[in-house]
């Protein structure tokens, strides 16, 4: 399969495990505190990576040193700030509300990714930003006055946007490493700081019924799905991978109008109908050029049916692994997205 369509369909699985969660976090959340609620989401995250882990084989490089300041800003920013502002902001504006402005994460990484790694922008995605920042606005202004409107609620989903854009940012200088290792070790940090602002602040203790349920969205929607996003970004960089996880809001949003069909008005529906425009506009694009490879030695998941892999081992090595290899100086085209090899300038 192409790179790219493989890095859209793990970037679609993993906006599937994330978005079914977000119902379930409204309604399990609802009583719970907020520090509390990113602490189960998150253990859920890391107990599922960690029981994953003796069963699983995955290629990546070991985690060292140099990795951990990119991991303590994903457990800071995604694993700690952004859950504990959506679950406070979802209990005051609702799943659909709430859900659908989610869809602002994918704008904030795409300039993110643009701004820290130069990844590409091509028209597409800037017109698909456009029309995403537009639903974006339609859908804050359209809400006021409505039952499930709050200002300060809407304010901390968007706050929760802009953590995860950082948090995604950061995990793609993680994305070649081993993502349970990755996960479990974002998990168990995250967890441990909210876990800890829950005590300090006084927040009591949830029932065990919702304790178990936000475990296991965290499991799903926190474990399962950043795996996914991880090994997504390989393949397709910050930018793309964020803009197909923009569906999630949507599939979140979905099931939050099967459970409260009232809360879609005209001003819903077209804010939905421009996310969905700016997703096609995301998932769509193609990029191909001629472009040079310098002479370079890193480590890193690869497999040698990718045009760019053709060092020789002492054995038949089938599928994707990990290890040292060099690569010498080429020039060819084809079709790329901002994987480890193709951060060229345009």
């Amino acid at each position: 399969m192409r790179p790219i369509a493989l890095g859209v369909l793990l970037a679609v699985a993993s906006a599937v495990a994330f978005g079914l969660t977000i119902p379930l976090l409204s309604w399990a959340g609802a009583g719970v505190g907020a520090y509390g609620t990113a602490a189960l989401l998150y253990a859920g995250a890391c107990l599922v990576s960690l029981a994953q882990k003796p069963v699983v084989r995955e290629a990546g490089a070991p985690l060292t040193l140099s990795a951990w300041p990119a991991l303590l800003l994903m457990a800071f920013a995604g694993a700690a700030v952004a859950p504990t502002l959506l679950a406070w902001g979802l209990q005051r504006t609702g799943p659909v509300t709430g859900g659908l402005l989610l869809n602002l994460e994918a704008v904030w990484t795409v300039v993110l990714a643009r701004v820290v790694y130069g990844e590409f922008l091509g028209r597409r995605v800037v017109a698909a930003l456009a029309l995403m920042t537009a639903g974006g606005l339609l859908l804050s202004v359209g809400a006021q006055g409505s039952a499930a409107w709050s200002a300060l609620g809407m304010v901390a989903v968007l706050g929760a946007t802009v953590g995860w854009a950082v948090d995604n940012t950061a995990s793609r200088k993680l994305a070649q490493h081993r993502p349970l290792s990755v996960v479990a070790l974002k998990g168990a940090l995250g967890a441990a700081l909210t876990s800890s602002l829950a005590l300090v602040s006084g927040e009591s203790l949830p029932e065990l019924w919702r304790a178990a349920a936000l475990l296991l969205a965290g499991a799903t929607g926190y474990g399962l799905s950043l795996r996914l996003y991880l090994l997504a970004q390989r393949r397709i960089g910050a930018a793309r991978t964020a803009s197909v996880f923009a569906l999630a809001p949507f599939i979140g949003a979905a099931l939050g109008l099967v459970a409260a069909p009232a809360a879609l008005t005209w001003g819903t529906g077209l804010a939905a109908l421009l996310f969905a425009a700016g997703v096609f506009l995301h998932v769509s694009e193609r990029h191909a050029h001629a472009h040079q490879h310098q002479a370079t030695s890193h480590e890193h998941p690869h497999r040698h049916d990718d045009g760019h892999h053709t060092h020789a081992h002492d054995s038949t090595v089938d599928g994707e692994h990990s290890h040292p290899h060099e690569h010498e100086p080429v020039e060819h085209a084809h079709e790329h997205g901002d994987d480890v090899h193709h951060g060229h300038s345009h």
